[in-house]
């Protein structure tokens, strides 16, 4: 089954939309093009290690991974292994004490 048939038949089961269907694909049968689409944190990763620029959105990615169409995943998961990824804009909070709680 080609991957746009195989994402239609997903997305009817309630509940299931593009985000869960390509990442079952991913991982069931292997899809090289299955790129997550409105994941939170993606676009905007995958901008900055290409670009330089922060705040990327997912049509800013499929643009940028258009000359990977056919493997558009697994050019993803190549430039998520440079672990390049943007610095914090704050420092993470301080761990408080349980015992308070």
């Amino acid at each position: 089954m080609d991957l746009p048939e195989a994402m239609r038949r997903l997305q009817l089961v309630p509940g299931i939309g593009p985000w869960t269907a390509a990442e079952v694909l991913q991982c069931s049968n292997g899809a090289p093009d299955a790129l997550t689409t409105g994941d939170l944190h993606l676009p905007g990763h995958i901008g900055y290690v290409l670009t330089g620029r922060r705040g990327l959105g997912d049509a800013e990615m499929l643009e940028l991974l258009a000359p990977y169409a056919g493997q558009r995943h697994r050019a993803a998961r190549l430039i998520l292994l440079t672990e390049r990824i943007p610095s914090r804009r704050e420092p993470r909070a301080p761990l408080g004490r349980i015992v308070r709680l």
